[in-house]
């Protein structure tokens, strides 16, 4: 089988990786090799609900962990002083350093070839068929300079190209990123065949020469973890840490600002995208939250070799003499020198409601579409459609996941069923219903067994996880077995470490469920503890201080099982009595698949699912 892949991105990469894994042999077609694993926007992978992403990407056998614990210059954990459900990780890494890795990673994969050029649509049967679907079948691309790529499959990463436009004040450049164009003519052929497509609107900061910056009177960010990584393999070699600081608008910066709205492109209407929602522009901000007298602005070292800072928080398509004012503005970048400006890019998306769970499009056989062409935002969020595309594509079906399975169960399920509601779609920790199943830290071991059945897992990885399932599975026997009795050599040692004495015989498991008990502590007060590495540990003492909260997630999810093996036949009429005439309307409109896609469909009640399942109980 070959698979055409189009896009080198995220998307691009983990797709064609995924699929290579498979056996298929995947030709990856793209403008330029530069193009590879870039990051256009910030020098960062991971963040909230994000981090949860990358973790199930590399337990999937995926490659941006990976490559992202390669090309690290600081990592933190984010959320650490709440629950173990919004608990996540961020690494800034370097922007040149990131794609290199990735294009080696990539290009070196057996069953990849690489070919430069420029897609301009898809070659199709007549006609076609699959059990699912009919129509014309996808059986290649074809390219601007008249060359064409056979395929049985063909897996579009697009990102942000589809007749794209930049916007800077009052300039209008076609091109879907700084220095590069726009994919015009591949955006009408699919147009043409049917998709439907729109308009969003993505936007990127000032990038600042460090040298210009006065560095002495900013602030360090801090709560940097310097042994952080994403993989769950080997540790990567680390490079040398770089720090992050944190600067602040001012009600000067945001009189300038107020005063050249008349000439941004987002309050002039040159631009009718919407913009992501929680990651607004520096306009946005002032106008949406007029009573804020500062807004945070993160400066981001761009890597080692280099001088450029991003700026997180300063997103803006405002004229180029605007942005020098206003970076000015703000302390410590009194003298800042601006060496790229920000600006707005508008581009085309496909509907994702006209994909099945494995992305492939419902009316062209063949098709699949990942990352940001279909109106998703987010370096993390790309890459997790993309294995999934590639899987499914080489597998020849769907592959799967559940919401109470993976982050990324839950980021296809809300984009096939749900759309993404006329702005991108960001992931976050609120939307996953089952998010203290949905860890970080146990992300290998919900996702690599199936990893490990389908193929996608190599042999080193999937030894390495043998293993830590066994030393978890030793260690909870070991603390369901040993038994701690109140005698004067254990009142002691409880003393000792300031615990509550024992009243009676307790299991150590019994005892590792108090809040201020660690395995360090069942270290101190039994000599005889089996030696378990943190990650084994971390998951004996979560599984434990949690197993109450945990076994409720898991009867929740099981009841959504259940409601999603409750299907709607084909043609099912909503309006059913008991159920309002406005509720039906968007049950028609979104036509769910089962009881448990309509309780995630906005505006949707219990009592009416009640009065669905009631009536399809009764059905013949």
């Amino acid at each position: 089988m070959t698979i055409a892949v189009v896009g080198a991105g995220h998307a691009g990469c983990e797709a064609a990786l995924a699929a290579a894994r498979l056996g298929a042999r995947v030709v990856v077609i793209t403008l330029s090799r530069a193009h590879i694993g870039r990051l256009s926007c910030n020098p960062a992978v991971g963040g909230l609900a994000k981090g949860q992403l990358v973790r199930e990407i590399d337990a999937l056998g995926g490659a941006m962990a990976r490559v992202t614990d390669a090309t690290t210059i600081q990592f933190r954990r984010l959320n650490t002083r709440k629950g173990l459900a919004v608990r996540a990780s961020r690494a800034q890494v370097d922007i040149q350093r990131y794609p290199e890795e990735m294009a080696r990673v990539l290009l070196s994969h057996p069953g990849v070839t690489f070919m430069q050029g420029e897609v301009t649509g898809l070659r199709t049967d007549v006609l076609g068929t699959t059990a699912s679907m009919t129509g014309p079948r996808v059986n290649g691309v074809v390219l601007a300079d008249g060359r064409s790529v056979d395929a049985e499959s063909v897996i579009l990463t697009t990102g942000t190209f589809l007749s794209a436009v930049m916007h800077c004040g009052d300039e209008q450049v076609a091109g879907g990123r700084i220095g590069d164009g726009a994919a015009t003519a591949l955006a009408r052929d699919l147009a043409g065949r049917g998709l439907r497509l729109a308009r969003l609107k993505t936007g990127t900061t000032p990038r600042l020469d460090g040298r210009t910056i006065d560095w002495s009177t900013i602030a360090v960010q801090a709560d940097t973890d310097p042994d952080g990584r994403f993989s769950f393999g080997p540790p990567a070699a680390r490079l040398p840490r770089r720090d992050c600081h944190i600067v602040y608008t001012n009600p000067g910066t945001h009189a300038l600002i107020q005063a050249a709205l008349h000439r941004s492109p987002l309050f002039t209407g040159a631009i009718v995208g919407r913009g992501p929602r929680y990651c607004p522009s520096i306009e946005d901000k002032i106008v949406r939250f007029a009573g804020r007298e500062r807004h945070q602005i993160f400066l981001e070292p761009e890597g080692l070799d280099t001088h450029r800072v991003y700026m997180s928080g300063l997103s803006t398509s405002l004229p180029r003499a605007v942005q020098i004012e206003m970076v000015r503005s703000i302390p410590g970048l009194e003298t800042a020198e601006i060496a790229q400006f920000g600006y707005a890019v508008e581009y085309d998306f496909a509907d994702p409601r006209d994909l099945d769970h494995g992305l492939q499009h419902t009316r062209i056989p063949g098709l699949y579409l990942a990352g940001q062409v279909n109106g998703t935002s987010g370096y993390e969020e790309a890459a997790a459609q993309g294995l999934i595309a590639g899987a499914s594509a080489a597998l020849g079906r769907p592959l799967v996941l559940g919401r109470d399975q993976a982050y990324i169960g839950v980021l296809i399920d809300d984009l096939v069923t749900r759309g993404v509601g006329g702005e991108p779609y960001r992931m976050f920790s609120s939307r996953a219903e089952h998010r203290l199943l949905l860890r970080e830290d146990n992300a290998d071991r919900r996702l690599m067994p199936l990893a490990r059945s389908l193929g996608l897992l190599s042999e080193d990885a999937a030894e390495r996880f043998a293993r830590k399932a066994a030393a978890i599975e030793r260690t909870q026997a070991w603390c369901a077995g040993r038994r701690l009795i109140p005698d004067a050599e254990t009142a002691a040692a409880f003393a000792r470490l300031g615990l509550a004495p024992l009243r009676k015989p307790q299991r150590v498991a019994d005892i590792l469920r108090r809040p201020e008990v660690d395995w360090a502590v069942v270290g101190a007060l039994c000599p005889d503890r089996p030696a378990a590495d943190a990650e084994v540990a971390e998951q004996v003492v979560t599984d434990l201080k949690y197993a109450g909260y945990l076994d409720r997630e898991r009867a929740r999810a099981e009841q959504t099982r259940r409601m999603a093996a409750v299907p709607f036949p084909a043609g099912f009429d909503f309006r059913v009595p008991g159920v309002s005439h406005e509720i039906a309307e968007r049950l028609s409109a979104a036509r769910p698949g089962s009881l448990a896609a309509a309780a995630r469909l906005p505006g949707v009640t219990p009592a009416a699912l009640d009065v669905l399942a009631v009536h399809l109980a009764r059905r013949p």
